[in-house]
């Protein structure tokens, strides 16, 4: 009933690209990637997938088409496999393994007896938070959507885990596009663009170098996090 969350933004990406969207807290970050499944619409303007307004689309092909990882990691009581074949219950050994390499999962599966058959308590509250996010991102990655959504996917990871997790993303074999959600500069500065929002609108855009130079507020998320050098 209020101001629009976001309005006046226009961008281009282009099948495989990484875009980066950071901005402070408020600032629009998960509306304006929520507009691409239809988790709700634009009051005006078209947000369009593959060439075709996203409300051409049945809710069953959108959502076949992107694979979201939210804000908040959801698990559910059952097994580490049971939670990662939610989407994909077809999906094969070779596919969750891969699945699990990809998102830094691997190594701590590894270490629970029983492995892919581990007890996973409703919320997944016997796992750490890091644990979580990297279990939902499995789940997202085993689906090979065309579109893969991360909507601030690695705040509990620490950087090394982020920093090869970004690496693991970009070899994907089927390389789908991917819009990364961040409050770290670390975990976009590497993407194809970067969009800088900023109380709903586009403070700036373009690639880290460029942003660094150009905008102000990316500029200051840089230096806060990164101490600028004497």
């Amino acid at each position: 009933g209020g101001e629009a969350a976001v309005s006046d933004i226009t961008f281009r990406v282009e099948p495989g690209e990484t875009i980066g969207i950071i901005g402070g807290t408020g600032a629009g970050k998960t509306t304006l990637v929520n507009l691409i499944p239809r988790f709700y619409d634009a009051v005006s303007g078209t947000v369009s997938l593959f060439g075709h307004d996203v409300k051409e689309y049945s809710f069953r092909e959108l959502r076949n088409m992107v694979s979201v990882m939210p804000q908040k990691a959801q698990l559910f009581a059952g097994t580490i496999r049971s939670n990662l074949l939610m989407g994909v219950p077809e999906a094969a050994e070779q596919e969750i393994e891969e699945a699990l390499a990809i998102s830094q999962a691997k190594e701590f599966v590894d270490e629970k007896d029983g492995r892919l058959d581990a007890y996973v308590e409703q919320g997944g509250r016997n796992l750490s938070g890091g644990q979580k996010q990297r279990l939902t991102l499995a789940r997202a990655l085993l689906k090979k959507a065309p579109v893969l959504i991360m909507d601030d996917s690695a705040s509990a990871l620490d950087f090394a885990t982020d920093a090869r997790l970004r690496q693991a993303i970009k070899e994907m074999k089927h390389k789908p596009t991917v819009f990364i959600v961040a409050q770290r500069a670390s975990s976009l500065m590497h993407a194809d663009k970067i969009i800088v929002l900023d109380d709903g609108k586009v403070a700036g855009m373009g690639d880290h170098a460029s942003l660094l130079q150009e905008c102000d507020i990316y500029r200051e998320i840089y230096e806060t996090q990164f101490k600028k050098e004497a």
